[in-house]
């Protein structure tokens, strides 16, 4: 009898042993202790990198939690990332989380970066935007594809170069024709440039003394704009006065008809045409 008694407390014990076993390592397995509360923040990131669960949540370099889960969001397009923070950090809504590295090939961990720390707190279950982590594989692709693109353009650059050598030796003469007609031009224009500078020089005087008849000429014409517009003179009172100019347009017309018709009457060839008066000389006879 003492003997079954015995055995079922030493299983009791075991059982109850167990029990705590696999509650310890249902809570270390999800980054938390069983003596320290938490609160769950849901990141949702577009790659995790090598980030894993029971990985560090650092605020400031300081553990405030770990990586409890990470799983695919249901659009299967992002990545779900489950924190437990422990209760007594409180992390503000403005703060960055970001998946770094620690060191160059270490353990990739969330870090979470203090901006303003403005209210208000992240609540427990809230969703918040991760950045992606730094990809060295990525980096090496495009730097491996941006090696390959300086190739081809070494390649089409080394192409051109030996066009050119091939075009150069093929028409050398006529190269050097072109050449020698580009200096021989140069030489000219060089020339014609001098006898030019030689022309001023002599005829300075006469181009000054043109310069400022130009300039006379110039003031006399403005002069006479600004006599016209003041009304001055004929035509100025022409401008000015309106009936003026209405009469003068009426005799211009009646000059024009008047002319015409003396051209149609023939009164022109009356007026100027003088005949010689005739004489009826006596012939006497001898």
């Amino acid at each position: 009898m003492e003997k079954s008694h015995l055995e079922t407390k030493v299983g009791l014990f075991v059982l109850v042993g167990l029990a705590l076993l696999a509650v310890l390592l249902i809570q270390f397995s999800k980054g938390t202790s069983l003596f320290r509360g938490t609160y769950e923040l849901r990141l949702h990131a577009n790659n995790v990198g090598g980030l894993k669960p029971r990985s560090a949540v650092l605020l400031a370099g300081v553990q405030v939690g770990s990586v409890s889960e990470i799983k695919l969001a249901n659009d299967g397009k992002r990545v779900t990332i489950l924190l437990n923070i422990y209760k007594e950090n409180k992390i503000y809504h403005d703060a960055r989380f970001v998946i770094e590295m620690s060191g160059f090939l270490g353990d990739q961990y969330v870090s979470v970066i203090p901006t303003a720390n403005q209210l208000p707190l992240l609540q427990d279950g809230a969703d918040v935007p991760c950045e992606q982590p730094f990809n060295l594989q990525e980096v090496a692709r495009s730097a491996s594809g941006f090696i390959l693109r300086i190739d081809e353009t070494a390649k089409k650059l080394d192409t051109a170069i030996s066009d050119v050598n091939a075009f150069i030796a093929t028409n050398g003469s006529q190269f050097d024709l072109a050449v020698s007609n580009a200096v021989f031009f140069s030489q000219e224009l060089a020339r014609l440039a001098s006898s030019a500078r030689n022309v001023i020089t002599t005829n300075s005087e006469g181009i000054s003394a043109s310069v400022k008849n130009i300039e006379s000429s110039t003031e006399v014409l403005k002069k006479l704009m600004d006599d016209l517009q003041s009304g001055k003179g004929l035509a100025g009172a022409m401008l000015k006065n309106e009936q003026l100019a209405t009469n003068a347009q009426e005799i211009a017309d009646n000059l024009t008809i008047a002319t015409s018709n003396l051209n149609r009457l023939g009164l022109w060839r009356f007026l100027w045409h003088h005949e010689p008066p005739h004489t009826n000389e006596m012939t006497q006879k001898p």
